[in-house]
């Protein structure tokens, strides 16, 4: 790759990033930066958090922050982790001054030896707090990336005052959906010249429509079977439970439904014994099958095995599932929060429900499967999203801002005041 002076060089700062160990973590971020690593030089800086406690806490709950390597080169892009602290449930409005700090070394080396010219966070607080600190120290320019419910559910917190601050300090904000610019930039009175909205995108290569006969063969389901299927982390915000109460309604309209729940735990919980209690109880075991979370090559698989995808989540920056599902030919009803009436912005594509209305939910799905779908123009709506579009966005996002850092910085020194933006 034959990179111009004046090019971007990136460090992606995100404590969200998959590892051989947590593989599902960050999954869209590393989506995102790695097709955009097909065009430009990135590293990546993944802090992991860390306490003496963390075995306590592993105790009663397993999947509690598993330990990634420190160091490994995935597809070509170097990843560092450094350890960092964080207390559980405590002290959390340390977390972006103990996230600096543990990542500063590791951020001194990268800069020295990868010598990059712009840091692109992802999440407000911790991350975008930590990075708007090291950038500062630095010198360079930051873009911080608004994704999801962690940092909407922020504001109006004692972190708010942080969230103000790496707003202030980052040279542009970039949000996955309009509702989080509404539900954050906005609300934190962002300056509605540096916030822009790029979409998260579909892998065409890995998501495309499967024949449904082979797929259901290869997976053991029944070929008339009415096929649901939900894709998620096993934590309360995704609402698999949610579902899971409304299939014994949904069977007297529906005798052949099956719900495939494909999804693991995660570093925030995993509900899988309280959703296998209460499948058990509603008497369902030969209705829903854990399927356990499957990478995208098989995950195609389940969704071209099924009718319809849905969801009963509480919150979404902008879900990449929806789009994956789209992308195999699938229809979605989902909830109508975040993000989600972006993605499912036409009745050709889908239903949005009120959250959390259970009998409009049941209503929906059972139309679902009673209606005659354009399959071909959910799919060309999936193709018309994938990533090609969105990287040429953020690529020239990347040159704006490093032309107008240049010329600041041009300014500043013959002014001999230098830009500086530090938090902590």
């Amino acid at each position: 790759m034959t990179v111009k002076s004046s090019s971007p060089r990136l460090i992606v700062f995100s404590n969200m990033f998959p590892s051989a160990v947590t593989p599902t973590v960050g999954t869209p971020i590393k989506e995102r930066m790695f097709r955009v690593a097909e065009h430009i030089p990135i590293a990546v800086i993944s802090p992991q958090t860390w306490s003496p406690l963390d075995p306590i806490v592993r105790l009663f709950r397993s999947t509690f922050r598993p330990l990634s390597p420190a160091f490994e080169i995935m597809e070509g892009v170097q990843v560092y982790r450094p350890k960092v602290l964080s207390i559980p449930k405590f002290f959390k409005t340390l977390d972006g001054y103990l996230m600096a700090s543990g990542s500063r070394s590791v951020f001194k080396k990268v800069c020295a030896e990868f010598k990059p010219n712009i840091v692109d966070a992802h999440f407000l607080y911790p991350d975008g707090a930590a990075a708007a600190t090291l950038a500062a120290e630095h010198n360079l320019p930051l873009i911080v990336t608004i994704r999801g419910s962690k940092d909407a559910k922020l504001v109006g917190t004692p972190r708010e005052g942080a969230l103000r601050h790496v707003i202030r300090s980052a040279s542009k904000l970039i949000a996955v959906s309009d509702s989080l610019k509404v539900d954050v930039a906005d609300r934190l009175e962002a300056d509605p010249n540096k916030t822009v909205v790029v979409g998260n995108g579909v892998d065409l290569k890995k998501f495309f429509p499967e024949d449904k006969l082979a797929a259901r063969t290869r997976l053991g389901i029944p070929e008339d079977a009415q096929v649901l299927i939900g894709v998620g982390g096993l934590v309360e915000l995704k609402g698999f439970h949610r579902i899971i109460a409304e299939l014994p309604e949904l069977l007297k309209d529906l005798p052949k439904l099956k719900f495939l729940v494909v999804g693991g735990g995660t570093t925030q919980g995993n509900m899988l014994p309280q959703l296998k209690a209460q499948v058990h109880q509603l008497g369902l075991e030969s209705v829903v099958t854990f399927c356990g979370p499957q990478p995208p090559n098989d995950l195609r698989w389940y969704l071209s095995a099924s009718n319809l995808f849905v969801s009963a989540t509480a919150y979404e920056g902008w879900a990449n599932v929806l789009l994956e599902a789209m992308a195999c030919g699938l229809p979605v009803v989902t909830t109508r929060v975040g993000g989600n009436s972006q993605v499912v912005n036409s009745s050709e594509l889908g239903y949005l429900v009120d959250y959390w209305d259970s009998a409009q939910f049941r209503s929906k799905t059972i139309d679902a499967f009673r209606r005659q779908w354009d399959r071909s123009l959910i799919l060309q709506y999936a193709r018309k999203n994938s990533w090609d579009f969105r990287v040429q966005s953020l690529l020239e996002i990347y040159r704006d801002v490093i032309t107008a850092w240049d010329k600041s910085s041009t300014s500043a020194l013959a002014d001999k005041s230098p830009v500086k933006s530090k938090l902590f």
